[in-house]
């Protein structure tokens, strides 16, 4: 595997490492007692990752790596109009892609419609490393039109783009995790990177929480724009997680999770099931 699309390969299986690493250690070192089952939610968290590849899939030749390649063939994108220094390119062009990552998180929490789908990765009872991959298809398929857009906007390498790729797989699966760090490693991480405990905040069902804590590899564009906050006002013991109009068993389901953005109302899921009243491991 020689080039950049070798790195990309090579990329999947550093994320399948590390998902298998953080998986392992959330259960050894766990942050938060979980709600439900873990086989419960991975079972549909994991379904949903594999229809979200095959959403992409159906794309075609319209992704990321496409567009930076279409791109730098034809001369379009900030990037290609400055003949500067690679590695300060791609330093600025890593920078100016996560900024985007921000912004269109931003965006599915203020856009009623981004919002509608963008709740199925925010209805999860739990957090742990599978929430980070839990969307809805329409999301993926949105998320990826977008990211072609802001690629072509750009400009960056095509090994700007995979490496981007790489590092916000990894930094996603990381503060999703259920990962107990000790609080001096999450206070040094916290300067420049997301962490767990700070990630935590915005999948609390608490509205100003849950709008808070956007960014997804740097945590200093939510201090920058004023939307950081350190804790959730629970504590991250007793902190609720996930919305507070879908507190039963439905979220981890497959069927519901896929017909959630198209429902009208959540009065009927208000009432928490038996079985959740009993605290899992």
């Amino acid at each position: 595997m020689n080039g950049p699309f070798g790195l990309e390969q090579y990329g999947l299986l550093i994320s399948a490492a590390l998902f298998c690493v953080l998986s392992g250690l959330e259960a050894v070192f766990p942050r938060k007692i979980r709600v439900l089952p873990r086989a419960t939610r991975w079972r549909t968290n994991i379904l949903l990752i594999v229809v979200d590849s095959l959403a992409l899939r159906m794309m075609g030749p319209v992704v990321a790596l496409a567009a930076a390649g279409w791109a730098a063939q034809n001369g379009i994108g900030i990037f290609h109009q400055i003949n500067g220094n690679f590695w300060l390119e791609l330093v600025c062009a890593l920078i100016l892609l996560d900024l985007a990552i921000y912004v269109q998180h931003v965006l599915t929490h203020k856009i009623a419609l981004l919002w509608a789908i963008h709740k199925v990765h925010h209805a999860d009872r739990d957090i742990d490393v599978t929430t980070a991959l839990r969307f809805h298809p329409v999301e993926i398929i949105l998320s990826m039109l977008y990211k072609v857009a802001i690629v072509i906007a750009i400009g960056p390498s095509i090994l700007a783009v995979i490496l981007f790729a790489l590092l916000l797989n990894l930094c996603a699966m990381f503060n999703h995790s259920n990962l107990n760090l000790p609080q001096w490693m999450d206070a040094l991480l916290r300067g420049i990177l997301v962490t767990p405990d700070m990630h935590r905040v915005h999948h609390s069902t608490v509205p100003g929480e849950t709008n808070s804590n956007y960014g997804s590899t740097i945590s200093l564009w939510d201090k920058i724009f004023g939307t950081y906050r350190a804790q959730p006002a629970a504590g991250h013991d007793d902190v609720l997680i996930g919305l507070e109009e879908y507190q039963s068993d439905n979220p981890a389901k497959l069927w519901w999770s896929l017909k959630l953005p198209f429902r009208r109302s959540a009065s009927t899921e208000n009432v928490t099931s038996d079985n959740d009243l009993t605290n899992m491991k």
